[in-house]
């Protein structure tokens, strides 16, 4: 049985690295699933009701018309490049953080080196304090949602501390019902002991949401991504969110993750203190591993790192290229890189 299974990745990543995308060999459909801290994407109108003075023309980061304009320009760059080498769309879905309102988002979408694709949002504002919330983009052709909810991270103990919702997207991808779970955890502030009840607390939500949804159905096909402030072996995730680092380990209520092994091997998304962490992550719940590939399966996981994206010189060399550090504006892209899998199954002949 497992060198069938071998047998059978091989000849998919055959199709896939062949023809640059398999759509081309009408024998594999293809769908880029993937995550992307935007890092910032603020408009430059200041709003009463959040903390984002500093991203005005007045405030200390002097955020003006074309520091904006650029950012969608060079945001747009990356997604355009997300999951192109196996797919000629990108990502058919792309969760998204750290975006100020629905109307960045708009603005983002419709830039030129995307448009073309005609992502679809789904966004709901949420509590957070500095204003940013977390959404998600899709391309009609392949995903069509019938249910968008959110769930708010409610702290009984601090009920003053406000934090993003996690969105739940539930639809159709290519006539397969899928669930999105969309997050992002509490931060580190504060060091990452001090600050861990906060994200074991939101793992706690997203498993509540999780296993909401396995109720409904208990094959559901269930996707968690998000930047989630801890890395593939915090307890946050292994623990409280059951999420396994083998395949052969998840069991029907579990999920896989898939960024375990990329980790391990000492890839990061974003780094800090001149080393990497990987909070970026998407896992998948039981029903997309196996090797039926009638249906969408699990294939691949990449964090993109094309050369553009860090920085070629100075202290932070070898780090992703943000758009402010230290005070300076940089022209970046953001402070994390984005990640993506890929999901494949074969053509009914």
């Amino acid at each position: 049985m497992a060198k069938i299974k071998l047998l059978i990745r091989v000849i998919i990543f055959m199709f896939l690295s062949t023809s640059g995308f398999a759509q081309a060999n009408k024998q594999i459909e293809v769908a880029c699933i993937g995550f992307y801290n935007l890092e910032n994407l603020f408009d430059t109108i200041d709003n009463p009701a959040v903390r984002d003075t500093e991203f005005t023309p007045m405030g200390r980061k002097n955020w003006d018309s074309k520091k904006y304009m650029e950012k969608l320009q060079n945001l747009s760059f990356v997604i355009n490049d997300l999951g192109a080498e196996t797919s000629p769309d990108g990502c058919a879905i792309l969760g998204i953080c750290e975006v100020e309102n629905r109307k960045v988002v708009e603005d983002l979408v419709k830039e030129k080196k995307i448009a073309n694709r005609n992502y679809q949002i789904a966004h709901i504002d949420s509590p957070d304090k500095r204003g940013i919330d977390v959404g998600l983009l899709y391309q009609e052709k392949y995903f069509k949602p019938a249910h968008i909810r959110s769930h708010p991270l409610i702290f009984k103990d601090n009920l003053d501390y406000k934090t993003r919702n996690q969105l739940v997207v539930t639809g159709s991808l290519l006539g397969e019902e899928i669930s999105l779970i969309v997050c992002h955890w509490p931060s580190r502030f504060g060091g990452q002991a001090a600050s861990e009840i906060r994200r074991i607390q939101a793992a706690k939500l997203g498993r509540h949401i999780i296993d909401s949804l396995f109720k409904v159905n208990h094959q559901a096909k269930i996707i968690l991504m998000g930047d989630l402030n801890d890395d593939p072996v915090n307890k946050s995730i292994k623990q409280y969110l059951q999420a396994k680092s083998k395949t052969t380990k998840v069991k029907a209520n579990m999920l896989y993750n898939p960024m375990y092994d990329l980790y391990k091997k000492g890839l990061g998304t974003l780094a800090w203190g001149d080393a990497w962490n990987l909070f970026d992550q998407v896992l998948l719940s039981y029903a997309f591993l196996g090797s039926d590939y009638t249906t969408f399966k699990y294939f691949k996981v990449a964090v993109l790192r094309k050369p553009y994206l860090f920085q070629t010189a100075g202290r932070y060399k070898g780090y992703p290229k943000r758009t402010t550090a230290g005070g300076k504006y940089l022209g970046g892209y953001s402070d994390h890189l984005p990640v993506y899998i890929t999901l494949v199954r074969k053509v009914a002949s």
